[in-house]
Order: structure tokens, then C-alpha cells, then sequence
């Protein structure tokens, strides 16, 4: 009898211990669905400028407006679309992806078919590199509303990601055919890249440019991938111009310094190129420019200060993958960023799980098969890395950090030949090929 009295007692016990997880859960729950995001604080040049004071003004008068009607579906959306822009200007899309989800889903739980807010759910859930989600979305937004462009736009990045190139290329034909402007003209861009037309994408991203506000976010984005396109054709007088430019109209602007940076450590200029990082670093939040810091400090000899940001760079990025495994709505998958973290600190296994798991996730994407192959080559097991190899080259891409990763892995792995024709597409002179890899480049074959 006594025996049965404890079992009962811990039954009981059990049974409270799980009702109070779940009501601080559905606590924690209600906190965060009633919860009002607001604008957090700029930096830098971009604190004081007149885009800003606009931001927080229609940020307050949107709150505002919500507070008073929680059912204002266009003002949540126009909220969102905020946070979105936010989010694109300062990095911090941690923050903002999850703000501007709230709205939207608050606006499609009274309308699923809502077409402004699966616009924006499939955006945020490509800027997380949920590709497939974005996709799927994007797909029932179209059947919402088939004359939009922009829709189009979202077709194009999703099969891009997901590696249905000549699909990608018919939504761009629908998209600029809709309306030709800067979003349409800049992803005609990228898919001639990605098909080695570097001439056709430097007109297509001209055109987007001149399609474009000066000053404006969007405008400087695609005139800092032109001055990139420029960089990769070995044309650096050009893109010099072009962030100078840059920062003339939009002060500040992250992506025009790291542009800076780039073309100083092409000069050997480490203490220009590492300040200029370390001011783009200071405005934005974004792992690539950290990323290219990190070479800056181990070219110039800083050892320590390249170890101490690289493992700052993967606990950031590995933050965003659990965040990404934890919430299949939100969260950034960063496996394909992880595995050339890794590779920096030669962390070769590492390298090599995450690699897998964002082929997994891609396996058509040319980008991602790249990433499997270079890893498989740093590991030293080239002939595991020709498969992948061969998918990366499928689209006749003449990105020089490619055609020289694809030419030694084919010298390593004994065609000789096929490694000389594809050397010989590109210049191992451009310094857009970053050193040590040009440096075995050029060991190789020259």
C-alpha cells in the first residue's frame, strides 16, 4: 500500500513538473506574440542620417497605429517591410528577421493567402537560407498573384539556390519582361555570371545602377556587386572607382569599405585594408567581412588576432545554426559558412560535417558542391573531391577562385590535362584569387 502511494505521488509529481513547462512555455509564448518590437540604434554615420530619422518616425507612428487596432494588417505589413529594409542596412537580421515574422504571421493568420505577407515570409526565409521553404512560399504567392515582378524575383533566388539554374532563368525572363528595373536587372546579372558571361553581367548590373536612387540601399548594393564583378574580371582601378563613389552618396556604407579593403590587401597595404575592415565591421554585422579581416590579419602576420576572430566568427555562426535546428520557421543555416571557418583554423573534420550537411540540404547548388570539393582537397582526398567538382563547373562558370580550385583538384587527383585547360581560363595574377591559394596556384602551373 505504501509502495502504491509513492508511485501515485510521483505520477503526480511528474504531472505538475510537465504542466508548469508547458505554461511557462505557453507564457513564454504569449510574451513573445504580444510583444512590440522597436527600432534598435544605428551606428556610425548611418545614426545620424536623414534615412534614419524617417525610420524611427514611421517605426512610432506604425506601433502606434497597431497598438490601437491589433488587426491592421497594413500597417503590420508596412511594419514588417521596415524591419526588413532594417535589417538589409545594419546586418542584424537576428533581430529584425524575427520582428517582421511576428507581423506577418499575424496578418496570414487572418488571411493565409495574404499576398504582401508570403512575399515577405519567402524573402525572410531566404535571407535565413531556408531555400526550400522560401521557395515553396514563393510558389503560393505566385498563385496568388501571377502579374507580379517581384515575385518573380523570389522564383529566381530560390531555384538559384537550389541549384534549377535554367529554371531560375525563365522566372528572370517573366521578371524583367514585368517590369525592368534595378531587382530585375540585378538577378539577369547574377545568372550570366553564373553561366560565365562576366561582360553581359557588368551591362545587366550597369543597368541596375542607373535604374536606381543614388544613395539609396538597394543602388549601393548592386553598384558594390558591379565594383565585385569588376574584381573578378581583374579590373580593381574600376571597382576602386565605383566604392568611392559609393561612399560619396552613402557615407559609410560597409560594403564599399570592405570594397577599400580588398584592394588594399591586394596592394599589401594590411594596415589600410585591416582599418577599413574594422570600420565596415563597426556599421554592419555581417560574417563575411569578419571573414575577410581574419585573412588580413594572418597575411599581415597577426597570428593571434586572426585565431581570436576566427573562433569568434564560428561561435557566431554556430549561435545561428542551433537557432536554425531549434526553430524550422527562423534561424540562419550557416553550414556552408561554417566549413570555410573551419578550414581557417584547419579544422578539417568539421569542415567536412558541415559541408555535407548544407550538400544535404543543396545538392544541385554549384556554390555547395564547390565548398565539398575544396574541403575534400584540403583533407587531401582529391579523387573524393572530383564528383563535386564536376557539379560546381556544370554551369561554365569563370569565377577564378573556382576555375583555380577545380584546376588543382584535377591536377591532384591525375588529369593534368583537364587541369591546364581550365587554369588557362583564368589569370593567376588577379588578386581577387585570395594568396595562398593563388600562391599554389601559380607553384602548380606557372
Amino acid at each position: 500500500m505504501k509502495k502504491k502511494n509513492i508511485y501515485l505521488l510521483s505520477i503526480i509529481l511528474f504531472c505538475v513538473a510537465v504542466a508548469g513547462i508547458i505554461l511557462k512555455y505557453n507564457y513564454k509564448k504569449t510574451q513573445d506574440e504580444n510583444k512590440a518590437y522597436v527600432l534598435l540604434e544605428r551606428k556610425g554615420a548611418l545614426a545620424n542620417s536623414e534615412e534614419w530619422k524617417q525610420a524611427k518616425h514611421s517605426s512610432d507612428s506604425l506601433l502606434a497605429l497597431i497598438k490601437d487596432n491589433p488587426t491592421d494588417s497594413k500597417s503590420q505589413l508596412r511594419l514588417a517591410a521596415l524591419y526588413i529594409q532594417e535589417a538589409r542596412v545594419t546586418g542584424n537580421y537576428a533581430y529584425y528577421d524575427v520582428a517582421a515574422m511576428k507581423y506577418i504571421n499575424d496578418v496570414l493568420n487572418l488571411d493565409s493567402l495574404e499576398f504582401t505577407g508570403l512575399v515577405f515570409k519567402s524573402l525572410i526565409y531566404m535571407s535565413q537560407h531556408h531555400f526550400a521553404d522560401g521557395l515553396a512560399v514563393a510558389h503560393k504567392a505566385q498563385q496568388v498573384n501571377p502579374y507580379n515582378a517581384y515575385v518573380y524575383g523570389l522564383l529566381v533566388d530560390g531555384n538559384v539556390e537550389m541549384g534549377n539554374y535554367d529554371t531560375a532563368v525563365s522566372y528572370a525572363d517573366k521578371m524583367v519582361s514585368v517590369r525592368p528595373d534595378l531587382t530585375s536587372y540585378s538577378r539577369v546579372s547574377y545568372l550570366r555570371e553564373i553561366f560565365g558571361d562576366y561582360s553581359g553581367a557588368i551591362k545587366a548590373m550597369q543597368m541596375a545602377v542607373q535604374a536606381g536612387g543614388s544613395g539609396d540601399e538597394h543602388t549601393e548594393w548592386s553598384r558594390y556587386q558591379l565594383a565585385n564583378l569588376y574584381q573578378k574580371t581583374g579590373n580593381y582601378s574600376e571597382a576602386d572607382t565605383l566604392y568611392q563613389l559609393s561612399l560619396t552618396v552613402r557615407p559609410d556604407y560597409a560594403y564599399a569599405l570592405a570594397g577599400l579593403a580588398q584592394i588594399a590587401v591586394s596592394q599589401k597595404d594590411y594596415t589600410k585594408a585591416i582599418n577599413l575592415y574594422n570600420k565596415a565591421d563597426s556599421v554592419v554585422d555581417d560574417y563575411t567581412i569578419k571573414e575577410e579581416l581574419v585573412d588580413a590579419y594572418q597575411q599581415s602576420g597577426q597570428q593571434a588576432k586572426a585565431d581570436a576572430l576566427s573562433k569568434q566568427v564560428i561561435d557566431e555562426l554556430n549561435a545561428n545554426a542551433q537557432a536554425a535546428v531549434a526553430n524550422q520557421n527562423l534561424g540562419h543555416y550557416a553550414d556552408k559558412e561554417l566549413a570555410y571557418a573551419y578550414l581557417k583554423i584547419k579544422d578539417n573534420d568539421k569542415a567536412l560535417e558541415h559541408a555535407m550537411l548544407e550538400y544535404n540540404r543543396r545538392p544541385d547548388n554549384i556554390d555547395v558542391n564547390e565548398t565539398v570539393a575544396w574541403v575534400y582537397y584540403c583533407r587531401g582526398e582529391y579523387a573524393k573531391a572530383v564528383p563535386y567538382v564536376n557539379v560546381a563547373m556544370r554551369t561554365h562558370s569563370k569565377n577564378p577562385v573556382l576555375l583555380s580550385r577545380a584546376a588543382l583538384i584535377y591536377y591532384k587527383s591525375g588529369n593534368q590535362q583537364l587541369a591546364k585547360e581550365t587554369i588557362s581560363e583564368t589569370s593567376l595574377q588577379n588578386p581577387y584569387i585570395d594568396q595562398p591559394l593563388r600562391l599554389e596556384a601559380q607553384k602548380t602551373f606557372m
